[in-house]
């Protein structure tokens, strides 16, 4: 394909490594090709502080050599043998995870003539790392996803059947166990990636493309990647350290020899290395890899609320200065959320202490505090702030995690420029709304007006305006007549609460 001049159509490489749908990812990532560092044996691409997993005990007593190493201060002189050193420790504790699946393809020659669908083995390749010396491997849910069977090869060349103990698809995160005689294993010392610092010297560990295990090196280039697009509950580890299909599921490790990270996901227009590279975060996967470990599954922690991204506007309007958090729009009131006195309209700005400023951020603390937890969420309510426990409910199946309205309006600045009609049963119908919602319809925005910059459209309901309720057309246009200063507005959209800021 030829390369455009001005952009790039944005295709996701298969998630679900046996097929390869297209589809569009996050605006963010446009003119780029988000490929997931997942290699194939066929056509090189088919498809808070953290402690070590159960079972690693013997990993940091094997492993205190290396913990031991210098930090490789400026990367001196000495560096290079320093760094042999570190990369001699823990390409032990990396394996080769190869997987293969048998699928069914038909045609209409089977149909006509009554011919079996032909199968064909399609297989993978990817990257994992030891947990404990009794088998346990992590590596990358799409590395193992729909597979058949796998097979693990260790640094020593040895190879094992392996079966999947739990998959965490939100995450993608998986754990393996192999079979057999797994003696001299030697696990990998899992390191806080808290402790990270931008521009830190990092290196990556895996079987890109199947060559073989390949070291590569580079730095942090940002932490805390959200928002990606890739899977549901995102908090990466960013590098330019050299990331290609196959490493999916290898190690990040820090110059101490410690792993910091699970090699994920890459951006690339090339499918190759374009020095942009994700790996999970070890503060984040060790809860995960511990639940599947010993569950099979992850609970994650639910809120029941809705939350929106907290705007310049947004933080005027609602007197909330300089301080970060999110905004929640709406709360379920038979949630957890709702039930512990949490309100539309308060900004959460700390979860356990823990500060919160990104829906992101926010929604990976509860999600990760799991079910049936009591958290304390520091909140701000008109100006004061509260201090509120609530006891966490178990994240429903049908839930992906809690709702983000207005994700895509990030900019709501004012609201003149509005016609608007009282919500009468016609409009009900056909904005399907039901009878206990008291509001005004927006039914025309005018072009060009400051309305129309704030993205309101036709169809939007008015249910309030600071704070006040509205319960028709007369009542919305007196009470933004009246009110002076900031003015935010409460709107429904869709079935979704959002707020706007007006200066």
């Amino acid at each position: 394909m030829d390369d455009p001049p001005r952009w790039f159509s944005v295709f996701v490489m298969p998630l679900r490594r046996f097929r390869s749908p297209r589809s569009t990812i996050h605006p963010r990532t446009a003119a780029v090709l988000l490929t997931l560092a997942v290699g194939s044996a066929q056509a090189g691409c088919n498809s808070a502080a953290a402690k070590p997993a159960e079972g690693t005990a013997d990993a940091q007593r094997e492993s205190s050599a290396v913990g031991s190493t210098p930090a490789l201060a400026a990367l001196g002189a000495d560096s290079g043998a320093g760094l042999a050193d570190v990369v001699e420790r823990v390409l032990p504790s990396v394996v080769s995870v190869a997987s293969s699946r048998t699928t069914r393809q038909s045609s209409p020659f089977h149909y006509f003539f009554g011919q079996p669908p032909a199968e064909q083995k399609q297989e993978g390749l990817g990257s994992g790392v030891i947990l404990s010396k009794d088998g346990f491997i992590v590596t990358n849910n799409h590395v193992v996803e729909g597979a058949d069977s796998l097979k693990v090869r260790t640094y020593d060349d040895r190879e094992f059947e392996a079966k999947v103990v739990g998959t965490d698809p939100k995450s993608d995160l998986a754990v393996l166990r192999l079979q057999g005689d797994v003696a001299d294993l030697k696990p990998a010392l899992l390191g806080d990636s808290g402790s990270l610092r931008l521009g830190e010297v990092v290196l990556a560990i895996g079987n890109p493309f199947g060559v073989g295990q390949t070291v590569t090196m580079g730095i942090v280039s940002a932490k805390g990647r959200a928002d990606m697009g890739i899977v549901d509950y995102e908090d990466f580890i960013q590098t330019d350290a050299a990331i290609n299909p196959g490493n999916s599921g290898g190690a990040l490790i820090n110059v101490r020899g410690e792993v910091v990270g699970i090699n994920t996901a890459i951006l690339s227009r090339s499918g190759g290395n374009m020095g942009i590279g994700f790996a999970i975060p070890t503060n984040m996967a060790v809860p995960i890899i511990d639940a599947l470990r010993t569950e099979g599954h992850v609970t994650r922690g639910w809120l029941g609320v809705t939350i929106q991204e907290l705007t310049a506007d947004l933080r005027v309007a609602m007197k909330v200065g300089d301080s970060d958090g999110v905004l929640i729009s709406e709360t379920q009131a038979d949630g957890p959320g709702g039930k512990a006195g949490l309100k539309g309209g308060d900004v959460v700005t700390a979860v356990d202490g823990k500060a919160v400023d990104s829906a992101g951020r926010f929604r990976n603390l509860i999600a990760a505090s799991g079910a049936e937890r009591t958290v304390k969420l520091t909140v701000l309510r008109a100006g004061k702030q509260l201090s509120i426990p609530v006891k966490l409910g178990k994240l429903p199946d049908s839930v992906d995690a809690p709702k983000v309205s207005g994700a895509d309006q990030s900019n709501l600045p004012e609201v003149d420029g509005l016609s608007l009609k009282d919500l009468d049963p016609e409009l009900r119908r056909r904005l399907s709304v039901g009878d206990d919602v008291q509001g005004a319809v927006i039914v025309q925005v005018a072009p060009g007006s400051r309305a129309a910059q704030a993205q309101l459209r036709p169809g939007d309901v008015l249910l309030s305006i600071n704070q006040q309720p509205v319960s028709s057309a007369v009542l919305a246009k007196k009470l933004y007549g009246s009110a002076k200063g900031p003015k935010v507005l409460l709107i429904l959209r869709q079935g979704a609460r959002l707020y706007v800021g007006i200066k």
